[in-house]
């Protein structure tokens, strides 16, 4: 069973950054593309970005691209969000996915979720 842990949220004014990472364990992400989404209160969860873990191949949600950047190492078994430029609608919770199904964007393709962090951007 594959175990998705985030971390790397907080509270950042707007025009800063932050940098989230999700480690995983339990299993090779070889098959996988990892991907990034967030929901915020009252809103449905979307998604940010994601890469396809074979290749770096990454995508992004319009309303993030040009801020931020998907990454990951392979060594450690980890993706990581870069962000940069935050704004106040970037507020939610950031959650962490793998799914089998390359290039998806849709939430219910995931297999595998972490239990997320709370990114926070006063106005």
């Amino acid at each position: 069973q594959m175990q998705l842990v985030e971390s790397g949220g907080g509270l950042v004014q707007a025009g800063g950054s932050l940098r989230l990472s999700c480690v995983a364990s339990g299993g090779t992400l070889s098959d996988f593309a990892m991907g990034w989404f967030r929901q915020a209160p009252g809103k449905e969860r979307e998604f940010v970005a994601g890469i396809i873990w074979r290749t770096g191949g990454a995508w992004y949600a319009d309303s993030v691209r040009g801020r931020f950047t998907i990454s990951r190492d392979i060594a450690k078994n980890t993706v990581y969000l870069q962000m940069n430029n935050l704004k106040p609608e970037d507020t939610a919770v950031y959650y962490c996915a793998a799914s089998r199904d390359w290039g998806t964007r849709t939430s219910t393709s995931y297999d595998y979720w972490g239990q997320g962090t709370q990114v926070t951007i006063p106005s």
